[in-house]
């Protein structure tokens, strides 16, 4: 599916992380791309995140999953909501649904949670740190919107669900199969099935926070950094008053830190292994005996189809000239020639045919090797 009459160029100049933007059915054929059984299917499997929110006597309840199947049964007629996060990484076609929304790099790209609600179905007003777009795929939902939230918003005690307690709505939509709700990062939001067999896909986007930057980055630079890294002072002389910290020994002290910090190429390996570490290792593509470089030729002469699992995540970065440094599954590839024409490759398209002066080439086939053996390329051939 392709988005026929959307404007991406106008969207990311008026809308993205700006304001919230309702598109009426834009695609070339809408066709909702997962059955509602298939869902509850996979809320039922361990390992797959899924959630269960029922609302009974005006509260909304919150079960974990795996959902037992006859737990369907029980529900009768009060209004409640399935959500399954990361569809995309099981169902191909679901996967298929964020092609259209890679005019945003593939770094920012989460995925895919699908929603299933009966009618009034819904997990109250909240707001999201992300972006998201919402695609209604089956019956009708209404959304209505808020104004800007921050951490001084009050959210109602609720042990489970951050839920607003005071959501004003200032504009109401109702969405058709095939419409398309964007809304930026802090935008309050409620959305309410009218119909049974209500189906929502949310495309939602990551958005690094700042703690979690500093976290993550300085956890790594410790467990580089040697024992005797010190605070050293040869040069130190007498103070008037021993309480002191000096302005030159903060200096120094500071500088320590900020060195650290400051070196940029240690900065991008360290994000790029980390941005692309896999959200859900479990779903490994790794082959039972590992494939040599014979193996992979062989399979690559039956013009065979190159797939991404779509629980990876691939990104790279220039490095000047015909260089790149690849990032895939937490791994860094340095990559020039062939292999980082066949790097940006990999990261543009989600599956592709390796060419045969590509397969010949030493270092782009050892790239093709380690990405098939740690699991984060498949292939598919003609029988």
């Amino acid at each position: 599916m392709d988005l026929t009459t959307f404007d991406t160029a106008t969207f990311l100049s008026d809308y993205w992380q700006k304001k919230p933007l309702l598109i009426r059915n834009p695609w070339n054929s809408w066709c909702n791309p997962l059955d509602p059984d298939d869902l509850a299917g996979l809320a039922c499997e361990d390992g797959v995140e899924s959630r269960l929110i029922e609302l009974a006597a005006g509260d909304w309840l919150l079960e974990h999953g795996p959902v037992a199947e006859e737990r369907f049964s029980e529900l009768g007629g009060k209004p409640w909501t399935l959500l399954v996060q990361a569809v995309d990484h099981y169902v191909t076609e679901v996967s298929a649904l964020i092609e259209p929304f890679r005019f945003v790099p593939n770094w920012r790209i989460d995925d895919v949670m699908v929603s299933y609600a009966t009618q009034g179905g819904g997990v109250g007003p909240h707001f999201d740190q992300y972006d998201v777009f919402l695609v209604q795929g089956l019956g009708r939902r209404r959304w209505q919107i808020g104004g800007l939230c921050d951490d001084a918003s009050r959210l109602r005690e609720h042990q489970d669900l951050r839920l607003l307690a005071d959501f004003e709505p200032v504009e109401e939509w109702i969405l058709e199969p095939g419409d398309i709700l964007y809304l930026p990062p802090r935008v309050a939001h409620d959305g309410v099935a009218l119909s049974d067999d209500c189906m929502t896909y949310s495309i939602g986007f990551r958005a690094p926070s700042r703690a979690d930057l500093l976290g993550n980055w300085t956890d790594d630079l410790l467990e580089e950094m040697p024992e005797e890294d010190r605070y050293a002072d040869p040069g130190l002389q007498a103070q008037s008053n021993p309480g002191e910290i000096s302005t030159e020994a903060l200096g120094a002290l500071h500088g320590m830190v900020t060195a650290a910090l400051a070196d940029r190429d240690a900065f991008t390996r360290w994000f790029g292994r980390y941005n692309s570490t896999r959200k859900y290792p479990d779903l490994d593509w790794a082959p039972e005996t590992p494939l040599s470089a014979e193996d992979l030729r062989d399979l690559l002469a039956e013009d065979a189809l190159v797939s991404r699992n779509p629980a990876s995540r691939f990104s790279f970065v220039r490095q000047g000239g015909q260089s790149v440094w690849l990032f895939v599954d937490g791994e860094c590839f340095e990559c020039s020639g062939a292999s980082a024409a066949l790097a940006e490759r990999m990261c543009a398209v989600p599956d592709f045919v390796v060419e045969d002066d590509v397969a010949q080439d030493d270092q782009a086939l050892d790239l093709l090797v380690r990405l098939f053996n740690q699991g984060s390329l498949g292939v598919e051939t003609e029988e």
